[in-house]
């Protein structure tokens, strides 16, 4: 359909208020709120991948971002209505001690993008608090991120809150930032490490589907 595509090229050009039109005339011509929300969903994906391939940058994510935002206000109460679920619950945060933000904000974007639902907990996260997140909102998937070598073990915490509190069967730990590697993704038990956002969503979107 038409009116769809020019919602994921809309979202693609970053042009939100033009999205969130768009959106508006889906919603009046009875178009499925699953259906727009592919097309949102498609547009995202499309710069995941460009960024992913150094093809295009951060403020062009955090434009296609905004727009693809616009158009959700809009239609997360019709997805509600007509109980379109997400594909998947995750919760993200920076890790205690940590307080840098930008890579943790750019993952929590791209799995928006893929139609997860997010729970983003901030910055200078505890292990407890992760755990009781992902407890009380059901969540599929733990994020943590981490910036500096000296916080990084804190996710060797998270593993171990999540297997006390006997969830850890049941949620995944994905883990990223600039000092981690897959060898400490492999020495602290987690179960994801990816090097960029896109592929972290790409990972999540996999684990949940």
């Amino acid at each position: 359909m038409e009116l769809l595509q020019q919602i994921t090229d809309g979202v693609i050009a970053g042009k939100a208020k033009i999205v969130k039109e768009l959106m508006a005339q889906g919603l009046e011509q009875g178009i499925g709120a699953s259906d727009l929300l592919d097309a949102l969903i498609k547009g995202m994906s499309f710069i995941g991948e460009k960024f992913k391939n150094n093809e295009v940058y951060v403020p062009e994510v955090l434009i296609t971002a905004r727009a693809m935002n616009q158009g959700m206000e809009l239609l997360k109460p019709e997805l509600a209505r007509q109980g379109v679920k997400a594909a998947g619950t995750v919760v993200i945060g920076t890790v205690k001690g940590d307080l840098h933000d930008i890579g943790k904000n750019l993952v929590r974007m791209m799995l928006e993008g893929r139609g997860l639902t997010v729970i983003d907990l901030g910055v200078d996260v505890s292990a407890d608090t992760f755990v009781e997140e992902a407890i009380n909102n059901n969540a599929d998937i733990i994020c943590c991120s981490a910036l500096l070598t000296t916080t990084m073990d804190e996710m060797r915490s998270v593993v171990e809150a999540a297997t006390a509190k006997g969830i850890r069967d049941k949620v995944k730990i994905m883990i990223g930032g600039a000092p981690i590697t897959q060898n400490f993704c492999d020495s602290i038990g987690a179960d994801a490490y990816t090097s960029d956002a896109a592929s972290a969503a790409d990972a999540a979107f996999a684990f949940v589907g």
